[in-house]
């Protein structure tokens, strides 16, 4: 009896001991953390465009250095055939808008690449995806004639499911009127035809 006395009140003893324990306050240690650093983002350009349900392309600019100087890559998903292309240019210009068209209605996509080349310069690269793979299209350079007074501000739109685009000259009768052209493009053969739109 008498030692399960003594181990009843040894028994008690530690458990009162460990209670005691449990009940001190230790303070927390601290924990320093470090403000995190801001990245860069390495893209200057990105749009993400869905041609129809599962077909996405997504173009990407980057470089270092000037502005309108680098690359882009252009990236297809077709994630309804598996299948996964991409191909990478170099730039002149500074990447302003991406859009999708089938301007010649041969059913495969044609991705617009709108480039400023200089200070108020527009220019398009244009990409047809068929076969699998990517095929530049050459978008035609301002004939000597069309130049005849240019200043710049190019503005390409879309009307009518048709690419045209627009951009003030200056008035040869009096050169502090500027006037505005606009050309209308149309595709046939991976090719492009352009005809002037006289003003109404």
């Amino acid at each position: 009896m008498k030692i399960l006395k003594h181990s009843l009140q040894h028994l008690m003893l530690f458990t009162g001991m460990l209670f005691c324990f449990s009940c001190t306050e230790e303070k927390p240690a601290e924990i320093k953390t470090e403000p995190v650093k801001g990245q860069k983002n390495p893209f200057r350009f990105y749009k993400d465009i869905e041609v129809k349900p599962g077909l996405n392309f997504e173009v990407i600019s980057w470089g270092k250095g000037a502005d309108s100087i680098g690359g882009y890559q252009i990236l297809m998903s077709d994630s309804v055939r598996n299948n996964y292309k991409s191909t990478a240019v170099e730039r002149k210009g500074i990447m302003t808008d991406v859009w999708n068209m089938d301007l010649d209605n041969d059913g495969n996509p044609e991705l617009y690449i709108q480039l400023l080349s200089k200070k108020n310069v527009s220019d398009l690269n244009v990409f047809e995806y068929s076969g699998g793979s990517f095929n530049k299209i050459g978008f035609p350079s301002l004939s000597f004639s069309q130049k005849k007074g240019y200043v710049g501000d190019d503005k390409f739109f879309i009307k009518n499911g048709d690419l045209f685009r627009s951009f003030p000259v200056r008035d040869e009768a009096d050169s502090t009127k500027t006037l505005t052209k606009t050309y209308q493009y149309k595709l046939s053969g991976n090719s492009f035809s352009t005809s002037e739109l006289k003003p109404e």
